[in-house]
């Protein structure tokens, strides 16, 4: 190239990077909420995926929960198993945990080049360890190569056990943690100390996402909550599922009336939803974890009249794959 023409370039490059910011730098792209899984327990649905989400932002992939289902759903968007960079698990119940063992397992088939690190409240640690544990026949057989390196499965993982009013730093985010009203054991009891269910706000990229989680009404998540810019909150249509479960499950009279108990009390109705969102001062909530069978679209639309009559800012049920 002739030199006075590259130093022609050259000094047209310079003055074009310092008219437009733009091009001297890059901003990354604001963060993504996809809800990949949308249907709660304990019934599964043939067009809804277990409560699962996916949260990215500049190079980084969370996980909020892992139900049955959420590696497929993951891979509807293009991201493979080993992007993922933490996990953050709400509560233990197996709709929110169905498809950690998959996820686990097929990252150590893809030699995932990162440790996953797995954060969630106590149990975690017992949960993860029982998973990897079961990892092993896999992990010892390989893929059937006589003297091939077997590698441990738990070297690629992390566990960090939570507990209310923590702080979790991560990789451009910040995440807070409050427990919630999922569960109703006695403040200070073993049962307390032993199981709790989390809630979590992470302020990212400029944005504040809350995740409820499963909770039923609770100041702790709305103090965490104040100002925040979304709330992705759970809900339960306490008459649906109970007939959901009558029809399609196989539960006695006392289970049954167990669960109607933890329906009614360890969940947000509409309008509780409403009313938290509106306490809370935030500007739009997604609807997700739709307890029962999949609703029809009536009433999904009285579930959107019902929370606006205590909230007035924007409200969407989420479908699987839905991104905000």
């Amino acid at each position: 190239m002739n030199k006075g023409f590259a130093m022609l370039c050259t000094g047209l490059a310079l003055a074009l990077t310092l008219n437009c910011p733009a091009l001297a730098e890059v901003e990354p792209p604001p963060p993504v909420w996809v809800t990949l899984g949308t249907i709660g327990g304990p019934l599964s649905s043939p067009v809804r995926s277990q409560p699962a989400n996916m949260l990215r932002y500049q190079d980084q992939v969370v996980l909020i929960d892992v139900g049955d289902g959420a590696v497929q759903q993951m891979a509807k968007t293009g991201v493979q198993v080993g992007r993922v960079n933490a996990v953050f698990l709400s509560h233990l119940h197996f709709d929110h945990t169905g498809g950690l063992a998959a996820l686990l397992g097929l990252r150590y088939q893809n030699s995932a080049p990162n440790r996953l690190a797995i954060y969630g409240p106590p149990g975690t640690r017992a949960l993860v360890a029982g998973l990897l544990a079961s990892m092993n026949p896999s992990a010892e057989a390989g893929y059937g190569i006589p003297g091939a390196v077997k590698v441990d499965p738990r070297s690629m993982v992390e566990v960090h056990e939570l507990s209310d009013g923590a702080t979790v730093a991560r990789p451009g985010a910040t995440i807070r943690v409050a427990q919630n009203s999922h569960y109703s054991f006695p403040p200070g009891s073993r049962q307390d100390r032993l199981f709790k269910s989390f809630s979590y706000r992470f302020d990212v990229g400029g944005r504040s996402i809350v995740y409820t989680g499963d909770t039923g009404p609770s100041t702790n998540v709305e103090n965490m909550g104040k100002g925040a810019d979304m709330l992705i909150s759970e809900l339960i249509d306490v008459p649906a599922t109970i007939s959901a479960v009558r029809r399609f499950g196989n539960l006695d009279a006392a289970t049954l009336a167990t669960m109607e108990e933890h329906l009614s009390h360890h969940h947000l109705t509409p309008v509780q939803v409403g009313e938290m969102a509106s306490r809370m001062g935030v500007k739009s909530v997604v609807v997700t974890h739709l307890a029962g069978q999949s609703p029809n679209q009536g009433q999904v639309s009285d579930y959107v009249e019902t929370i606006k009559t205590r909230f007035g800012g924007t409200v969407v049920i989420a479908n699987d794959l839905d991104s905000f």
